[in-house]
């Protein structure tokens, strides 16, 4: 559970935007969606491989500009 304080004269749309900011880093709603449904290790694999090349390939991209 996220808990933020809220400092003397802060205001509440500053502590809400801290609030969102501390939700956010921490991957919360990320991790929910992961969960939501099973994915079998073979595809994750899958899918690492596939990110890993198309970073590679991006920034081969980028050093030949």
């Amino acid at each position: 559970m996220i808990i933020i304080d809220v400092k003397d004269n802060e205001s509440i749309d500053r502590a809400l935007k801290r609030y969102k900011r501390k939700h956010r880093n921490i991957g919360l709603i990320r991790e929910l969606r992961r969960r939501k449904q099973f994915t079998k290790p073979s595809v994750k694999r899958r899918t690492e491989m596939l990110k890993a090349v198309y970073k590679q390939e991006k920034e081969l991209a980028e050093a030949n500009d």
